[in-house]
């Protein structure tokens, strides 16, 4: 299950992401790939101001997790600068909110093992470094995002890309 949109500008991008997390639920995790400046923290500030969180959002690079309290509360997590598995590990994902977070992951494709089955895997990819149109791909995998696919797609259908 995958949709393709392409977003204009980065205010589209965080519009995006604001409408994935209409949907998202307690415990749902969504894994953020791309390269550097491809605009994943600002997919995850759309998610976070559709989650009603009103503090700002900025990458974790450096503090690797910060959480925020919204309708759902929100763990973002950035695992860019981890060097081993054991490291993620020792992060202990599954209990961030005490397990309850929605889970957002940056680089989120370098421990995608370690990821509930049930997931969303949004990639972000840039046309032009210099430009802020960027391709997204979201995938849901697992029995938990079957239902709620037809919701998504119509949810991101005002950037999908038509053939």
């Amino acid at each position: 299950m995958q949709v393709e949109i392409m977003t204009p500008s980065a205010e589209d991008t965080r519009e995006v992401g604001e409408a994935v997390a209409s949907l998202l639920r307690a415990r749902d995790a969504v894994m953020l790939a791309g390269d550097l400046g491809s605009g994943k923290t600002t997919f995850a500030q759309g998610v976070a101001r559709g989650l009603g969180i009103e503090e700002q959002v900025s990458s974790p690079t450096f503090t690797l997790v910060k959480e925020y309290t919204g309708i759902l509360d929100l763990a973002h997590v950035d695992v860019y600068r981890l060097e081993r598995v054991q490291d993620v590990v020792d992060l202990g994902l599954e209990e961030l909110g005490g397990g309850d977070d929605v889970l957002l992951v940056e680089w989120g494709d370098t421990i995608e093992e370690l990821l509930p089955v049930d997931r969303l895997r949004v990639e972000l990819i840039t046309a032009d470094e210099h430009d802020d149109l960027r391709k997204i791909v979201i995938s849901a995998s697992g029995p938990a995002w079957v239902d709620r696919f037809a919701e998504l797609e119509a949810a991101v259908m005002p950037w999908v890309v038509t053939a």
